[in-house]
C-alpha cells in the first residue's frame, strides 16, 4: 500500500507542479499580452495625439492663410477705392476746369481728330455758354480756311458731366471726361498705386 500512497503522492506531486507550471506560463502569457496591449495602446496614443497635433497645425495654418488673404482683399479693396478716388477727383478737376482751359481741351482735341467740317458735337446743356455761336462760327471758319466744309452743328442733348461726343456720319468718338480718364485708367493706375502706397 505504501507504493499506493507513494505512487498517489507522487501524481498529486506532478500534478501540483504541472499546475504551477501552467499558471506561471498563464501568467506570463498574461503579463505578455497585457505589456503587449499597453504598448499598442502607447503607440495608438502617441499616434492618435501626432494625428491631432498634424490636424491641429493644418487647422492653425489654413485660419492664419485665411486670415492673411482677407487682409490682404481687404487692404486691395481699400487701395482700389483711394485709387478710384483719385481718379474721380480728376473727373472732377475736369469738369471745374477755367472757360479757357475748357475751350483750349476742345480745340487741341478737334485738331487731332482731322475734322471733314460736317461733324456735330455733343455737349451737355451747362456747357453752351462755352460752345457760344461766336466759338462755332470761328471753328467753322478755320475748317473753311483749311478747304473743308465748315459746317459743324451742336448738339446740347448730352447726358454726361463734361468734355464732349463728336458725332461723325452716326458714328460716335466719345471725347467725355469720364471717358478720357476711364481710357487712361488703365494705363495710369500702376503709377498713381506706386505715388499712393510706395
Amino acid at each position: 500500500m505504501s507504493n499506493l500512497n507513494n505512487l498517489t503522492s507522487k501524481i498529486l506531486n506532478d500534478a501540483e507542479e504541472k499546475k504551477k507550471y501552467i499558471l506561471a506560463d498563464a501568467e506570463a502569457q498574461k503579463d505578455k499580452i497585457i505589456s503587449k496591449k499597453t504598448n499598442r495602446a502607447e503607440a495608438d496614443k502617441e499616434e492618435i495625439i501626432t494625428k491631432a497635433n498634424i490636424e491641429a497645425e493644418v487647422k492653425k495654418a489654413r485660419i492664419i492663410s485665411n486670415a492673411k488673404l482677407s487682409v490682404r482683399n481687404d487692404m486691395l479693396r481699400a487701395k482700389q477705392d483711394v485709387i478710384s478716388k483719385v481718379f474721380n477727383e480728376a473727373i472732377e478737376k475736369l469738369q471745374n476746369l477755367s472757360n479757357g482751359d475748357y475751350k483750349y481741351y476742345v480745340i487741341s482735341t478737334l485738331d487731332s481728330l482731322e475734322l471733314d467740317g460736317t461733324e456735330v458735337i455733343i455737349i451737355n446743356e451747362k456747357d453752351k455758354d462755352i460752345f457760344s455761336n461766336e466759338f462755332l462760327e470761328a471753328l467753322n471758319k478755320e475748317l473753311e480756311s483749311k478747304g473743308k466744309k465748315g459746317s459743324i452743328t451742336l448738339n446740347m442733348e448730352g447726358k454726361f458731366n463734361g468734355g464732349f461726343i463728336l458725332d461723325r456720319n452716326g458714328i460716335q468718338i466719345n471725347n467725355t471726361f469720364e471717358a478720357l480718364i476711364n481710357s487712361l485708367r488703365g494705363e495710369l493706375e500702376f503709377e498713381v498705386n506706386k505715388v499712393l502706397f510706395d
